[in-house]
C-alpha cells in the first residue's frame, strides 16, 4: 500500500531534481562547523528542494513503520502500545504533511493574484 508512494522519487528524478544530495550527516556536520553568518541562514549548504525530499523521505518512513506495526499487532509479535505509538505518529505525519500541501497551494494561489 505504502509502496505505491515510491513513485513520488520518480517524479524528482525526471524534473531534474534526483542530482539532490540526500546525505544529511556531511550537512550536519557543515552547520555545526559554520560560521555565524551561516547559522544565522544565509546558506547552510541545503536547498530547499532537498529539505521537502527529505520531509517526504522521512513521512514515508513514518508511514512505512506505522504499517509494518500494524501488521506486527495483527501477528502478535508487538504490543498494542507499540502499535499505537508507531499508528499516532504516522497520523501526526500525515496532518503535518496535509497541512503543508495546504500552506504551499495558498501560497501558489496568493502568487498567481498578484499584479505585475
Amino acid at each position: 500500500m505504502i509502496d505505491a508512494i515510491k513513485n513520488v522519487a520518480s517524479l524528482s528524478a525526471t524534473r531534474g531534481l534526483g542530482s539532490i544530495a540526500t546525505d544529511m550527516t556531511s550537512a550536519a556536520s557543515s552547520a555545526l562547523n559554520a560560521s555565524p553568518a551561516v547559522a544565522a541562514g544565509v546558506d547552510a549548504g541545503m536547498s530547499f528542494a532537498s529539505v521537502m525530499s527529505n520531509v517526504a523521505k522521512d513521512s514515508i518512513n513514518s508511514l512505512k513503520d506505522a504499517e509494518n506495526a500494524s501488521f506486527a499487532g495483527i501477528k502478535g509479535t508487538m504490543s498494542t502500545r507499540e502499535v499505537v505509538d508507531k499508528v499516532m505518529q504516522a497520523d501526526q505525519t500525515l496532518q503535518t504533511a496535509i497541512a503543508l500541501r495546504d500552506k504551499v497551494v495558498s501560497a501558489f494561489l496568493d502568487i498567481t493574484k498578484m499584479q505585475i
